[in-house]
């Protein structure tokens, strides 16, 4: 019977942080291990006081060692990390720590000798695709395609991150089922993970009956610290809900996504198709490549089994034609989508037999096919 404490933190590092995705053995999270006759007892150093995973962690811990051999009774002591064993921890996630920008809305006060701010997803190895959801006007559903897509990503495997930049007209919280704000270490967020999406949202940091009303250079240094000051991991995409039109947000986020690719999502009628064609050629005007049309609300199968065009037909097949790339996805008026959204739990996955599910998982499929618009590799570079 395995009995080190060599084993049992092997044993434990199957014990994964929910937010931090990590094992708590590689995370620095097990402050001793005291492997005894008749007991085991695991003191475990979470990063705040109130981290969100602690009850989950403590639950799995005497789970995995029972799983693992381990016949003993097993104790679990919760502490707080020290200030070395946070910086350890930041450092472990490549976030080394740096004076608090003091918030969302603060300036970034790191002097002389901190440790740079830098931008993740500028990275010349970054193997993260970034793919905004894009629409010329609201109302043809692109947060719930969005959302949908996110969590049909993060069902086949992959490592996915949701931005939701509709800094007025955020909702991504809400059709996630996110109740909690994310937390800060040190001047590190980390976004909270649901359905497999970890997710960052302006409906964190305001309540969610209250406007935003901010100018234009506010919103920018909101969204620069979204993307920067959070933590987002190694991910294999990163959606980004942006806002309806082609205003100060999709400026912002050209220039802190630079490798950004897009979809257009439409609806069938023309008139929806000749809105949402600005926002492809927005997005061409600022040098990101349109990889696809998305068409919304293309039809309501009756209990006859009959398709009901409700909003017309052809508008997606048109822009898809008119900017010579692929239409993707046309994707069905379905209740549960809408009942998923209000509930928190996206359609895509509360049931997987449907025909949403079902064209949310093809639409995942065809993403990931398509490959990367560009392929970016350090040995190119010209020096």
């Amino acid at each position: 019977m395995p009995d080190s404490e060599a084993q049992v933190r092997e044993a434990l590092d199957r014990v994964v942080d929910p937010d931090l995705l990590g094992g708590l053995e590689s995370l620095g999270m097990l402050r001793s291990v005291s492997v005894r006759s008749k007991r085991i007892v695991v003191t475990l150093a979470v990063p705040v006081e109130g981290w969100p995973g602690t009850e989950q962690i403590s639950s799995a811990i005497p789970v995995v060692l029972r799983e693992a051999g381990f016949g003993r009774d097993v104790r679990v002591e919760v502490a707080e990390m020290t200030d070395s064993e946070r910086a350890a921890l930041l450092g472990r996630l490549g976030r080394p720590p740096a004076p608090a920008s003091g918030g969302v809305q603060a300036a970034d006060r790191a002097g002389p000798g901190s440790p740079a701010r830098t931008n993740p997803f500028a990275s010349g190895s970054l193997r993260t695709r970034v793919i905004g959801i894009s629409s010329g006007k609201g109302g043809v559903g692109k947060s719930t395609v969005t959302v949908n897509l996110a969590v049909a990503l993060a069902a086949r495997g992959h490592l996915v991150g949701l931005l939701d930049a509709d800094v007025y007209g955020f909702s991504v919280p809400k059709m996630m089922g996110i109740d909690r704000i994310p937390v800060a270490i040190e001047n590190v967020l980390v976004p909270p993970v649901v359905h497999g999406v970890r997710c960052v949202s302006m409906g964190f940091f305001v309540p969610d009956d209250q406007p935003v009303i901010w100018r234009g250079p506010m919103l920018h240094k909101a969204l620069e610290q979204f993307v920067v000051d959070a933590y987002w991991g190694e991910l294999d995409f990163l959606l980004v809900d942006m806002p309806p039109g082609t205003g100060d947000v999709a400026l912002s986020l050209s220039q802190y996504l630079p490798r950004s690719e897009i979809l257009v999502v439409t609806t069938p009628q023309p008139a929806a198709q000749r809105v949402a064609q600005r926002s492809a050629y927005a997005a061409r005007r600022l040098k990101l490549p349109v990889r696809g049309v998305v068409e919304n609300l293309s039809w309501f199968t009756g209990d006859d089994s009959r398709r009901y065009e409700l909003f017309g037909s052809g508008g997606g097949a048109q822009l898809a034609a008119e900017l010579e790339v692929p239409l993707l996805a046309q994707l069905p008026l379905v209740p549960a989508v809408r009942e998923g959204g209000d509930m928190g739990i996206p359609a895509a996955i509360s049931d997987p037999g449907s025909e949403a599910a079902a064209a949310y998982a093809d639409l995942a499929g065809r993403i990931v096919s398509l490959g990367p618009a560009r392929v970016y590799r350090n040995e190119l570079k010209i020096r």
